[in-house]
């Protein structure tokens, strides 16, 4: 008798040595075709992420735009002074930076990398403060105690004992926590000026003193002196 329609391929005889037959089911080949046919599941990209080697390209770039900002902001400077900001919220950081004087900046950079800006300047007397949590004053004017004041009522305001200067460098010496007052009680300019304008009026001796004292002063006595001589021209 002849059939008029395709009878089914006859069963792969490889297929099914190779795939032994498993219990409960009547015909092993038709468990072996649904294996091969079955489609392996892809793991999907996560495209909004970048790519390992792109981070760290990114995150290399940033550390040495930071290194190049605490670069510039040593240029000039006349103090340098490290604040322990741990526990320091967003508002307060907000409130000291409105209240430091216009030539006076806050920076917040890790000590690593303050450590790569003053490598081989005079600031690498700066080392002992690289400790901790910190925050970096950059000191562009010189009066002293004007720039140092608005940290130093925060911290009383606040309470914050464990929030100290963790250093400074000023002349290139090291001035550790506890010989900040001596930073603190500097004298202004104007001091300075009222002191010299006494001095060239009194006996020629106290002059000399004057002299004989650190570089600081003998540079803002001859300054007074001079404008002295402009006034009086």
């Amino acid at each position: 008798m002849e059939f008029l329609f395709p009878l089914p391929p006859p069963p792969n005889k490889n297929l099914a040595q190779s795939t032994p037959p498993q219990m409960g089911l009547s015909n092993p080949s038709l468990h072996t075709h649904k294996s091969l046919t079955s489609t392996p599941k892809v793991r999907a990209h996560t495209w909004d992420r970048p790519l390992p080697g792109v981070r760290m390209a990114i995150s290399r770039k940033k550390k040495e735009e930071t290194v190049d900002r605490a670069k510039q902001q040593l240029e000039g400077a006349y103090l340098v002074a490290g604040i322990k900001y741990a526990g320091l919220t967003v508002k307060q950081f907000q409130q000291l930076r409105k209240s430091l004087p216009q030539d006076t900046t806050l920076m917040v950079a890790k000590n690593k990398l303050i450590g790569k800006a003053i490598e081989g300047t005079r600031w690498e007397a700066l080392k002992p403060a690289l400790t901790g949590m910190n925050a970096w004053l950059f000191v562009h004017t010189e009066e002293i105690p004007a720039a140092l004041k608005p940290y130093r009522t925060l911290q009383k305001e606040l309470k914050l004992e464990n929030n100290d200067f963790s250093g400074a460098v000023f002349e290139g010496r090291f001035y550790s926590p506890e010989e900040f007052k001596t930073l603190e009680t500097m004298p202004t300019r104007a001091d300075l000026y009222s002191k010299l304008l006494g001095t060239l009026k009194s006996p020629s001796s106290n002059l000399v003193g004057t002299l004989q004292g650190p570089a600081r002063n003998l540079v803002f006595t001859l300054k007074a002196y001079v404008k002295k001589l402009e006034e009086e021209a």
